[in-house]
């Protein structure tokens, strides 16, 4: 197999022992089909064990390892080293605060996600086996579905890195895919919750989110959706 040496050009930061980031350089022997997710383990294992960074399934689900490489959001375990250039530079998800190196505090975004209800509401007595949905319907919410909440569309959103008080792509989508189940029953409920100032109306189709998303989920579009709903919304309260 070919190897190819690779120059790991890191950010590193402990808020503990300093008070601005560093950058540091490892040289690391790479085969082809590995990925960054590897280079890493290695420079940790044998270079430098004080590295910190996350990881955990390494196949592209749990979204750990998402951080900002050569410049954009992605996952450490998704990105191959055939499709990178020799300098591979990796920082932080952006907009988030810093634990160590490349891990970021990731509790403002999970509380802006508790903030639209991420669950499914439904107070009607439950059938024998399950709630039957049409695959029509179930289409509409199949690409939101997928999302594995790894941050890397809030974390690429000019709105949010302006404003942390908006709830960002992520926590929005997470609404979109309940306000569109037809099996919730809480789909005003939950819409109300979005449409303020820092909730839906500050999204303004930048199509960062969608750019970055490991899964390739439709971000940007299926807000325009929410946009429209909660326009017809209003206009029908209106009559």
């Amino acid at each position: 197999m070919e190897m190819k040496t690779c120059t790991f050009n890191i950010k590193r930061f402990d808020p503990e022992k300093a008070s601005t980031p560093r950058w540091a350089k490892f040289s690391v022997e790479m085969e082809q089909t590995e990925r960054l997710l590897d280079g890493l383990i290695k420079i940790k294992d044998n270079m430098d064990g004080t590295l910190t960074f996350r990881r955990s399934c390494a196949h592209g689900i749990c979204g750990s390892c998402a951080v900002k490489i050569n410049g954009k959001n992605g996952l450490a375990c998704q990105t191959l080293i055939k499709d990178m250039p020799d300098t591979i530079t990796l920082e932080p998800l952006e907009a988030y605060p810093v634990i160590k190196d490349l891990v970021v505090d990731m509790s403002p975004f999970f509380e802006k996600n508790d903030k639209v209800m991420p669950y499914l509401v439904n107070d009607e007595t439950p059938p024998d086996r399950e709630r039957l949905q049409s695959p029509e319907d179930q289409h509409k919410i199949l690409q939101s579905i997928t999302c594995i909440m790894c941050g890397s569309c809030t974390s690429s959103c000019p709105g949010y890195w302006a404003n942390k008080d908006y709830l960002g792509p992520s926590a929005l989508l997470k609404a979109y895919r309940f306000i569109f189940d037809t099996r919730d029953n809480a789909s005003g409920e939950r819409l109300e919750k979005i449409i303020h100032n820092n909730g839906l109306w500050r999204c303004r189709s930048i199509y960062n989110c969608v750019e970055v998303c490991p899964k390739e989920i439709d971000i940007t579009g299926h807000l325009s959706k929410l946009k429209r709903l909660a326009v017809k919304k209003k206009l029908l309260e209106r009559k």
